[in-house]
């Protein structure tokens, strides 16, 4: 879902990797240095990128940062997204975040990659996400740093990072939800954390916990709810409504919470979430199913 593309001159195009698309390297691999030996314990810039999590040579809860010129110190790859935040296709390069993590030395342990953004949104990139999809932080867009980039759909500034694919394909298909592209902008920060912990958060509670729908709807929450709400400290914090208050209104008002999912704008003109209309009746039925777990959890 976005957070809601410049013509690529053709000669920029180099080559093909990753099935047919249009995508090349920069620079040496071999001779690119480590980031690990880079990260600093002070910022030194608002467009330092804060990394945290399992790091090598750190505690879990240290948070250090890279600068700009860090990052682009290490091969970047190239591409031109067609179908993103952005109004035409752009023409944008960075680091896969596939890479970013092993130049780091994080930990093998730390099977997720978690974006955050200046808003408190959060994009969640599982194992399983990155080998198939191969998310890029983006460094520049048109060859520009942050303050050229383009506006967003909405006039939003884009920077300091973003996060985009050279082409998404979805994976799965769960009942009425396909598999979204992750691609948040603002990011400030990124953290490398265990799966089961961050998940494990959410994880469906009491009897009913195994039930097929209830399954179902945790996966669907896992990558759609989880990026503005949040539980236990864990999840986007762009929303004001926590984990709890939304199992709640499935409990007491599923009626409505299916509504408020499929049009939010009509429940609340303020409302920043993003419509997903597609929601057939056995999604909604999965997703209050799950949510449901929390409120039961609750009860005496």
């Amino acid at each position: 879902m976005p957070r809601s593309g410049l013509l690529w001159p053709a000669t920029f195009i180099l080559c093909a990797i990753f099935g047919l698309l249009d995508l090349s390297v920069q620079g040496d691999a071999a001779g690119d240095a480590a980031l690990a030996a880079k990260l600093h314990a002070e910022r030194t810039s608002p467009e330092d990128l804060e990394v945290a999590g399992d790091l090598a040579g750190f505690s879990a809860g240290a948070t250090r940062y890279l600068t700009r010129d860090d990052l682009l110190s290490v091969a970047q790859v190239t591409f031109t997204v067609r179908d993103d935040n952005f109004v035409q296709p752009a023409p944008v390069s960075g680091v896969p975040l596939e890479e970013l993590a092993r130049d780091l030395g994080v930990a093998p342990s730390a099977d997720l990659v978690v974006a955050i953004c200046d808003d408190k949104y959060r994009a969640n990139y599982s194992r399983a996400y990155l080998a198939e999809h191969h998310p890029v932080l983006v460094l520049a867009v048109d060859g520009q740093p942050p303050s050229g980039w383009p506006k967003d759909p909405g006039g939003h500034d884009m920077g300091p990072y973003l996060i985009s694919h050279a082409k998404f394909t979805p994976a799965f298909k769960i009942l009425s939800h396909s598999d979204e592209p992750q691609i948040p902008w603002g990011v400030v920060r990124l953290e490398f954390r265990k799966e089961a912990v961050v998940f494990g958060a959410i994880a469906p509670r009491g009897t009913s916990a195994n039930d097929p729908a209830v399954r179902d709807g945790f996966k669907i929450a896992q990558q759609n709810c989880f990026r503005c709400h949040n539980l236990d400290g864990e999840g986007g914090q762009k929303s004001r409504v926590p984990w709890t208050v939304l199992a709640l209104v499935a409990d007491n008002s599923p009626n409505y919470f299916a509504q408020y999912v499929r049009n939010p704008i009509a429940a609340n003109p303020q409302s920043q979430m993003e419509a997903s209309p597609e929601y057939d009746d056995a999604t909604m039925h999965a997703l209050i199913a799950y949510f449901r777990t929390f409120a039961a959890a609750e009860k005496p």
